[in-house]
């Protein structure tokens, strides 16, 4: 089995992406669809970006390698009665599926950076997407201070070495990278802007809770803990999160956690 899908798969992200819902909104709404709009929303999930843009009347398609998330996404747009937005199963180093030119926008909100081939994902993600259209990514930074970048970091010091080859989802989070990987793609740089932006969580329980959510239901962090018990260490682990999510908690409310995350937004003019 494809192991990017095989992570995806593992538990329920659902369940982390419940904690997105807010901040999802809050960036389609910067993003000036308007009724009619092409969408692609690429390594989609269960539509916390998709659905928004649909309710603001563009037609959407999104597309994730998890089969349960592409079930939970077009339940959830079932369920809203968005007969303008539909889910299916692809990869986003593979859109095989999709024709040329066929999406005035293209948005990968923490997405397609984990896919692997980064240059085929650039690669794809331009050819998708209509001349004068535009592609968004939202990509975690690496080494920022901030909580994925953070959870990603702890959880690797705790897990096996990657596979050789393995080209980390991070290095989507590095301004040049990026512009090397659209360059191959055919897109100048002068095309390409940058900006540094903020994506809160917000779940309903205390930060060790929180916590729980991501070993029970995250794929990366049930692996770390996988990884960490068969070493003895799964404790260490817990205690190094705890503190991570206690520290970085705004909530003035007891019973609530609501952490912010820096990332970086991309934009390509195709």
């Amino acid at each position: 089995m494809n192991p990017n899908k095989a992570l995806w798969e593992k538990g329920d992200f659902t369940r982390i992406a419940q904690s997105m819902r807010v901040s999802g909104e809050a960036l389609v709404k910067g993003l000036g669809i308007t009724k009619g709009l092409k969408v692609l929303d690429l390594g989609c999930g269960d539509g916390t970006t998709a659905l928004p843009e649909a309710r603001l009347g563009a037609d959407v398609l999104g597309v994730d390698i998890a089969s349960n998330l592409v079930e939970a996404g077009n339940k959830r747009a079932k369920e809203e009665g968005l007969v303008n937005c539909k889910f299916q199963e692809g990869d986003a180093s593979n859109l095989d599926a999709l024709m040329d030119h066929s999406f005035d926008l293209v948005v990968s909100i923490f997405g397609a950076m984990f896919a692997p081939k980064p240059f085929d994902v650039a690669k794809e993600m331009v050819r998708v997407t209509r001349p004068g259209g535009r592609i968004v990514m939202g990509n975690w930074i690496p080494s920022d201070p901030t909580l994925v970048a953070q959870i990603l970091k702890i959880s690797s010091s705790y897990s096996p070495p990657p596979p050789e080859g393995f080209i980390s989802p991070m290095t989507w989070g590095v301004e040049n990278n990026v512009i090397e990987r659209f360059a191959g793609a055919g897109v100048p740089k002068e095309k390409i802007s940058f900006v540094r932006d903020t994506y809160t969580f917000n779940f309903p329980g205390t930060p060790s809770e929180f916590v729980g959510a991501f070993k029970n239901f995250y794929g990366p962090t049930m692996n770390a803990f996988e990884a960490a018990e068969k070493n003895g260490r799964a404790g260490d682990l817990q205690k190094e999160l705890e503190a991570l999510f206690s520290s970085q908690n705004k909530s003035t409310s007891k019973d609530a956690t609501s952490i912010p995350a820096t990332f970086l937004r991309v934009t390509v003019s195709a």
